[in-house]
């Protein structure tokens, strides 16, 4: 497995909800690469409830949404939009059993939409949401250019 180094922590107002470390309300996601999957652990926190210990079901759309970019930016090399998500919440996901792991793979890819398959399993590895991610996905050149795509290399360490 390969960890993943966020690039974006050095442009001047990132400020991601998902995975920037200096957003002290946010995620703070961190990602590392292991095979065709994109992969984060990621430990709740008892203000992202929605019932008592019960993780909301926005913040695990959430979560799986910002491992999906994830995987654009590794796997895709570039940037992209979520253009549809479909969500199955499965199972209740408490927020007091410890570490949550998230996992992203390429589907498919149709001209420029990039289909993504995401998971939620709690601690013991049971499924507990699902979702399919659609992604526009940008040129390389229009990435770099307009989105703070640094390119595929920005994103390991050397």
């Amino acid at each position: 497995m390969k960890k993943i180094r966020n690039p974006f922590v050095e442009k001047e107002g990132y400020n991601c909800f998902g995975c920037s470390p200096g957003n002290k309300l946010g995620l703070n996601l961190t990602f590392s690469e292991d095979g065709e999957f994109i992969i984060s652990k990621w430990l709740p926190k008892p203000h992202f409830q929605g019932w008592q210990n019960v993780l909301h079901g926005g913040i695990q759309a959430t979560l799986l949404d910002e491992i999906a970019s994830w995987l654009v930016f590794i796997k895709l090399n570039t940037s992209g939009v979520t253009s549809r998500m479909d969500v199955k919440l499965k199972k209740p996901v408490y927020t007091d059993m410890g570490e949550l792991i998230l996992k992203a793979k390429l589907k498919e890819m149709n001209r420029n939409i990039a289909v993504i398959e995401t998971w939620l399993y709690n601690p013991e590895m049971e499924l507990c949401t699902y979702a399919i991610m659609h992604y526009y996905t940008f040129k390389e050149e229009i990435a770099r250019e307009k989105l703070w795509y640094p390119g595929s290399e920005a994103f390991y360490e050397e």
